[in-house]
């Protein structure tokens, strides 16, 4: 029996780091529905740059976002995208496993003229129509993640860039001829809760995601590794008490595992530095489909959807990112400490920059409760410093009855923490090193000990 426990445990931990892109995609669907009440084709955006309340892995707390979810089980469906006039748009297209399938806008498939981008089903069969943007996902489910980008943040401008959102159009593919009118929903101020719980839950996300989807070929050894935790491709899940526990105890220790694999889940950009691109180089080598010639990167997917969603086809081309969970004398970021990050000035980005810090166990932007005090510095030398810090705790946001973080989390505890710093619109790493961004350093502050001693 106990031998038995410990396969079941084994591969109860092997099955949430091997689903984690497909049930991170199903809890961003769920908040798509329950908390935005969207139905598929309706598109919800934030009218204003996200705050704590956009709880995903990894958003840009400055960004204006565009989100939807898709599905082809009925059929064909079009994105209509239009030109990118008067204000900024990026953004991608990706299926259930968040495979990016194509990026829009200027530096997408559309180039910036705008574009009807056809998504077919999986078992599409014949020929698609020659006035779309053909895109053959691998999956029914998918979503798509855009940036609305103001040229300032004017008025003016800010509207521009509202009003580009609100000329997107979603529809079935035989409804073209006349689609329906556009719904859309405005979450600024409100409550989108995508965050995975590490619980008995993720296993039920699981077995529903794999019970929508197709069976992909790489993915038939894992379906047989399934079985004994009662996941089973057409079947009902219906785990017993006694697997129920395992299952609930499996998802925590994949969690821890997958906190402790982000630490060292990053692509060195300089020697020197401890800021990092935060991907694996198998994310960057594969256009984040973490599929080699001949094998799949289970571990490197797993970690990489914990800590971020909708990878961009083309990183480095619109949008690049570094990150770092160290301080400039190699200790881990802190959220009871306070720190001062240096940013040279003329950071080489045509649209924006941002500093955004995030929760290395959810990976999600700190909440009301849990937001560290920053403030914003000129020194005279023309260098901007941002400090920020101080007394940082898990959030206690509750969703009904039941505590975002899971039961215990109402304890005030102190956690890790890191920042990404981004750089939008063709930010070029040689162009970052130029400027001196490679010699930000994150400096912990408090008892008058600056630890200058290494780069950030």
């Amino acid at each position: 029996m106990e031998l038995n426990r410990q396969t079941l445990e084994q591969r109860a931990v092997t099955a949430a780091i091997w689903g984690m892109p497909i049930v991170s995609v199903d809890a961003m669907r769920q908040a798509f529905f329950r908390d935005a009440k969207a139905n598929y084709n309706d598109v919800v955006f934030w009218s204003e740059p996200s705050d704590w309340k956009n709880q995903t892995t990894t958003p840009n707390a400055s960004a204006r976002y565009v989100y939807f979810n898709f599905n082809t089980k009925g059929g064909p469906v079009v994105v209509e995208i239009p030109p990118a006039v008067d204000a900024g748009l990026f953004g991608t297209l990706l299926d259930a496993w968040q495979v990016p399938l194509a990026d829009v806008g200027p530096e997408g498939e559309d180039q910036g003229k705008g574009g009807k981008y056809l998504l077919l089903p999986p078992d599409f069969r014949g020929d698609a129509q020659t006035d779309y943007i053909v895109i053959r996902p691998q999956t029914f489910n998918g979503y798509a993640l855009f940036r609305a980008i103001p040229k300032s943040s004017s008025a003016a401008d800010v509207s521009n860039a509202i009003a580009l959102v609100k000329k997107m159009r979603l529809y079935p593919l035989v409804k073209a001829d006349s689609p329906p009118e556009q719904h859309f929903v405005d979450m600024t101020g409100k409550l989108f809760d995508g965050i995975v719980r590490f619980d008995g839950s993720f296993y039920v996300s699981l077995a529903q995601m794999i019970n929508e989807e197709p069976v992909l070929t790489q993915n038939r050894a894992m379906m047989g590794l399934l079985l004994p935790l009662g996941i089973e491709k057409g079947k009902e899940f219906k785990p017993d008490t006694t697997t129920q526990a395992v299952l609930a105890q499996s998802a925590r220790e994949a969690h821890g595992w997958l906190m402790n694999g982000l630490l060292a889940y990053s692509t060195h950009h300089w020697p020197d530095s401890r800021w990092g691109v935060p991907a694996a180089p198998v994310a960057i080598e594969t256009a984040f489909s973490f599929e080699r010639t001949d094998y799949l990167d289970v571990d490197a997917r797993g970690i990489g959807y914990f800590s971020f969603y909708a990878p961009p086809k083309k990183l480095g081309v619109a949008t690049f990112y570094v990150g770092t969970f160290k301080d400039a004398n190699g200790d881990l970021l802190r959220g009871e400490a306070g720190y001062r990050l240096r940013v040279p000035p003329k950071a080489p980005a045509q649209q924006f920059w941002a500093l955004t810090l995030y929760d290395r166990e959810t990976c999600r932007v700190y909440s009301r409760h849990a937001a560290p005090r920053h403030r914003f510095i000129r020194s005279e030398d023309a260098k901007e410093h941002r400090r920020f810090g101080g007394h940082l705790h898990r959030s206690e946001v509750t969703r009904g009855q039941r505590n975002e973080l899971g039961a215990d989390s109402a304890r005030a505890r102190l956690v890790s923490l890191f920042p990404l710093l981004r750089a939008g619109e063709a930010a070029l790493r040689e162009d970052m090193e130029a400027a001196g961004h490679r010699e930000g350093h994150l400096i912990r502050e408090g008892n008058n000990d600056t630890r200058r001693s290494a780069n950030a």
